[in-house]
């Protein structure tokens, strides 16, 4: 359904042109987008949304560049950083999606099925026009203020880049004993499926889950030193979940007492 909004983007590049295409798609009018090397100064003119989708550490000397418009709400696609960085803009939103985004013809289609968006902005004006974008691509949102941008970024940081460096490390402990990482692939979605049925408590399985302290020492024993600390650390954050699991029955238990007969 046509918004009757109108957007500009400032460096189309993956995520930039993520958006132009996702907004085109759903009836925003997309202007033509700023790229590399163009002027920048009246980039806020005559539009409802101005997305700078460029590198974080480039987005403050940016949004200095461009001449402030009452009416244009500036907004940045950035996790990590806050609205400080649009600071000489009267309108400044953040509109960060909380997805993965390899190139812009996937970030698109992935944008529109359903992604959740990290907003924050500097007004109820502001704030509305970013929660439209979210509305428009049938997305999900939160609000994440400046103080708390960097604990939900890292949280980003884990949940999609540092399972990529888990991932590496299987694959090279599965190639000592030549099996392909493929073969592991869909026990990775089928636990992804877990945690979204139970939650991350009940969806532990194995034997840190089952206090199989033996097969943890024979997994060490086996894989290469080089792999050692990333798989301690990661039975250490495993215990921790089933210390999650434990004091939660402990307090269940507490709240609900059962009596004998």
């Amino acid at each position: 359904m046509n918004s009757n909004r109108s957007v500009r983007v400032v460096g189309p590049g993956r995520a930039g042109g993520a958006f132009t295409s996702a907004l085109t798609n759903v009836g925003w009018t997309v202007l033509a987008p700023v790229c590399r090397g163009e002027s920048v100064a009246d980039a806020a003119q005559g539009v409802d949304l101005l997305l700078i989708a460029t590198p974080d550490g480039a987005i403050a000397e940016v949004a200095d560049s461009i001449a402030p418009v009452e009416t244009t709400v500036v907004a940045h696609l950035s996790g990590a950083r806050g609205l400080d960085v649009l600071a000489t803009h009267p309108l400044r939103a953040a509109l960060h999606p909380l997805t993965s985004m390899p190139s812009a013809e996937v970030g698109a289609q992935r944008l529109a099925r359903g992604a959740w968006f990290a907003l924050d902005a500097s007004s109820e004006r502001a704030m509305e026009v970013v929660e439209s974008v979210v509305v428009a691509l049938g997305g999900q949102s939160f609000v994440v203020d400046d103080e708390h941008r960097s604990a939900y970024h890292a949280a980003a940081a884990i949940a999609s880049n540092h399972v990529v460096a888990l991932l590496g490390s299987a694959e090279r402990v599965a190639a000592s004993a030549g099996v392909p990482l493929e073969a592991y692939l869909e026990l990775v979605r089928a636990t992804i499926d877990n945690i979204e049925d139970l939650g991350v408590i009940d969806a532990l399985t194995g034997p840190v889950a089952r206090g199989d302290w033996e097969t943890v020492a024979q997994h060490r024993a086996a894989i290469d030193p080089s792999e050692l600390a990333l798989y301690d650390a990661l039975v250490e954050a495993a215990r921790r979940v089933v210390d999650s699991r434990t004091g939660l029955a402990d307090e269940t238990q507490s709240t609900n007492p059962r009596t004998e007969s």
